[in-house]
């Protein structure tokens, strides 16, 4: 159930018709796989702005699995036994599989039972609320990434600051331009096998202002709700000190001890 932008070829006589076979062939092998998924469920805003988005590149083939209902919190839990799952599509239409159960089955699913072949990468979110330090622990937008490298597939949990309404826009554009920087290693088979979280705030004024790559804070107890979008600030020291003053903070997880950085 991968969904596709379609590919355009000419063809002539018998030279331009293997020419036009050949450059199908090369755009074929060159397509980036995305499987993607999330805890707030199929129908969620974030995973169909963030659907869109990637069918918007336009040589991506895009595959969605997700929770059939709102899953949050639920870390990488699992479920043992059969796992029921049906076609469904997201808000917007786009074809999908609906899983009757955690994030993490929902990875398990489209692995096992949906995919005929593991993607090149495993996206998850877009979540409709910040996963920072310790909300790591908890989080199943992080759990679904979680499993994917347990199952050997590279993976990006992403969350979206609070606001009326989150602005999906810019946490869209943030990974995005994540999967610019990684196309190569990905499609290559070279790219880290860990989990990356990036977490994009929604500007009260202003814009985000770069992807910056920090480590997670192990504090608990802290707020990131205010965000200043307009500061000066050039080095923050870690994910939450990072948000907050505007940026979309990048930090690597250990598969097995989430909130703590990976060595």
């Amino acid at each position: 159930m991968a969904l596709a932008a379609a590919a355009c070829s000419s063809s002539g006589g018998d030279g331009d018709s293997a020419h036009a076979d050949a450059t199908t062939t090369t755009a074929e092998a060159e397509r980036l796989t995305v499987l993607v998924t999330n805890d707030d469920g199929v129908d969620a805003p974030g995973i169909d702005a963030l659907v869109e988005g990637l069918l918007g590149l336009g040589d991506v083939d895009v595959t969605v699995v997700a929770p059939a209902d709102q899953r949050s919190g639920t870390g990488d839990q699992s479920t043992e036994g059969v796992i029921a799952f049906e076609e469904t599509t997201t808000a917007s239409g786009y074809p999908a599989v609906a899983v009757d159960g955690f994030p993490a089955d929902s990875v398990n699913v489209a692995l096992d039972e949906v995919l005929d072949e593991p993607p090149d990468v495993v996206i998850s979110g877009i979540n409709s609320a910040p996963n920072l330090a310790n909300l790591v622990h908890l989080s199943g937008t992080v759990g679904a990434a979680r499993e994917a490298v347990r199952r050997g597939v590279p993976a990006l949990a992403s969350s979206q600051g609070q606001g009326e309404p989150p602005d999906y826009a810019s946490g869209v554009e943030q990974v995005l331009a994540w999967l610019e920087d990684h196309r190569d290693d990905l499609l290559a088979g070279t790219a880290t096998l860990q989990i990356w979280n990036l977490n994009i705030p929604t500007c009260p004024t202003g814009e985000v202002r770069a992807i910056v790559e920090v480590p997670t804070h192990t504090a608990t107890d802290l707020s990131f709700e205010v965000v200043d979008c307009t500061s000066g600030l050039e080095d923050p020291i870690h994910d939450v000190d990072a948000f907050v003053n505007g940026f979309a903070p990048l930090a690597i997880l250990d598969p097995e001890l989430t909130g703590v950085p990976a060595p």
